[in-house]
């Protein structure tokens, strides 16, 4: 991957030091925490941090009918719950496809900062243990956990996971933004899909690492 790559300049860290070890909860909990999220409009009005890549992805997103015609055949009911925050490089580049897949789709998506969500991301960790936004996590029509996506879609996060092992931080950073400007959020629109279509059939597709 890193032969998609150039710049070496770091991206901003999207992940949130938490040393304590929090439950998310029960479902009960997740409705909550999900009714009490900003729609993606009024979180990109917000944004203060990238603000000119939200509005500019904001307006510009677009996925496939394709996806957008599975994802409705996936059922009704769904809601996603995102823990993102503007500073972060992995949220700007994938929370908008995310949400325009799900304005089409009929998925109700909220948007909470990482104050209010970290009980989801201490259960929800990056494949090499971290807390991480954005962190998605759907839920059905009752608020049950039905499957999540952490940090970054499947095909980047494998590759950045193993990739922090072998190369310089800097290195890693001018992969992730190769991809993103490549990939235009194919990746985690067609991730996205694929989780409703498993909750759908009842097999979770959740994707985490471990807590440490």
């Amino acid at each position: 991957m890193l032969a998609l790559l150039g710049g070496t300049h770091p991206a901003p860290r999207c992940t949130v030091a938490a040393p304590a070890v929090v439950t998310a909860g029960a479902d009960s909990t997740l409705l909550a925490l999900h009714a009490s999220g900003q729609t993606f409009p009024d979180f990109v009005a917000a944004a203060k941090a990238r603000r000119e890549g939200w509005v500019r992805l904001a307006d510009s997103a677009i996925v496939d009918p394709a996806l957008v015609q599975r994802a409705k055949a996936a059922g009704n009911g769904w809601r996603l719950l995102v823990v993102a925050i503007d500073s972060c490089g992995d949220s700007m580049n994938s929370v908008p496809y995310v949400a325009r897949l799900a304005a089409q789709a009929g998925v109700d998506l909220r948007i909470v900062l990482p104050t209010a969500g970290r009980p989801v991301q201490e259960t929800h960790r990056s494949l090499d243990g971290r807390t991480a936004t954005p962190t998605y996590v759907l839920l059905d029509a009752s608020g049950a956990e039905r499957g999540c996506i952490v940090e970054q879609p499947k095909v980047l996060r494998e590759w950045a996971s193993a990739a922090r092992a072998k190369v310089s931080l800097d290195s890693v950073h001018a992969g992730i933004r190769a991809f993103y400007a490549a990939d235009r959020g194919v990746a985690i629109a067609r991730e996205t899909v694929e989780m409703l279509e498993a909750a759908a059939r009842g097999g979770p597709l959740c994707d985490r690492g471990k807590q440490p």
